[in-house]
């Protein structure tokens, strides 16, 4: 079971806003027009949340929100909580109530929780991979605009952990701002000067020899950037502890084992948000 204090948790403000811009987005300015013509008003639903295949469940509390806001006249009764692993056939939720409330807001959160679901149950793969070893997956800011901070729950969900959320929230330090900076090392040098106390430092470096200078200036957190294995083994030895390092640029789930086992600390990739598949969940209702 997992610990009670790292339970990933959403902001209500934040899921109370997205659903809100969900809904407006799908309902417009007249309803559910299909609802509306065919269903009667009295008519009360039962629908039943399934998984279609195994995976890790998020974005319930999107799901629940959906339809407080439709109006509250449906009951949703979760059977496993965010971050359950799920498998084939397994019932995530039941779902009761009005029957138009249920129709018109079942497609938003099937839209919420396929799209999360996918992305913990991919980064779920991508941290059984490396099991083992002492290298964490994180994430990185490649999201969905607008949807970040609820892709970045979805994959602290799927047991990985998350990179900085915005560009205000730390410095990177990447291969541009080295470019027009005239150097590594004199890019480092220039960000410690400027950062508050509070603010963390990470810099990108592509060669040893970037490594090294970046070290000797001070960084404490070092990003390896596209390279192979034995560049990555030769950056840990050169590294002797002194920095954390930090695996990015061409992570993929059949690469991922190997990279882990170089000695890194940490392992970004893009794919756990960008290259997710949706995972197959399907409500059915039966009207009564």
């Amino acid at each position: 079971m997992r610990d009670i204090l790292h339970v990933p948790v959403l902001p209500p403000a934040l899921v109370e806003d997205a659903v809100r811009r969900a809904l407006a987005e799908d309902l417009g300015l007249a309803g559910d027009l299909t609802s509306q013509a065919t269903i009667p008003v009295a008519a009360v639903a039962t629908a039943t949340l399934s998984a279609r295949e195994p995976g890790i469940i998020a974005g319930l509390p999107l799901a629940l929100e959906v339809f407080r806001q439709l109006g509250g006249g449906v009951d949703v009764n979760p059977q496993v909580d965010d971050g359950a692993l799920v498998g084939k056939g397994d019932i995530v939720a039941v779902v009761s109530g009005d029957a138009r409330q249920l129709l018109a807001g079942e497609r938003t959160a099937l839209n919420f929780l396929n799209h999360l679901s996918g992305i913990a149950s991919l980064t779920h793969k991508f941290v059984e991979a490396v099991e083992g070893t002492t290298a964490r997956i994180c994430d990185t800011r490649k999201t969905t605009p607008g949807l970040r901070a609820f892709e970045k729950y979805a994959v602290r969900c799927g047991g990985g952990a998350n990179h900085r959320y915005a560009l205000s929230d730390a410095i990177l330090i990447k291969d541009n701002h080295v470019a027009v900076a005239g150097g590594a090392g004199k890019a480092f040098r220039a960000a410690r000067e400027a950062a508050g106390h509070l603010v963390a430092i990470e810099i990108e470096v592509t060669t040893l020899s970037e490594l090294e200078e970046v070290l000797e200036a001070g960084a404490t957190v070092v990003m390896l950037d596209n390279m192979d294995n034995e560049l990555l083994k030769a950056a840990v030895r050169l590294n002797h502890g002194r920095a954390r390092l930090e695996a990015s640029g061409g992570v993929k789930l059949e690469r991922v084992r190997g990279i882990a086992e170089t000695g890194v600390d940490f392992i970004s990739s893009s794919q756990i948000t960008m290259g997710a598949k949706p995972l197959d969940l399907g409500l059915d209702v039966e009207i009564r």
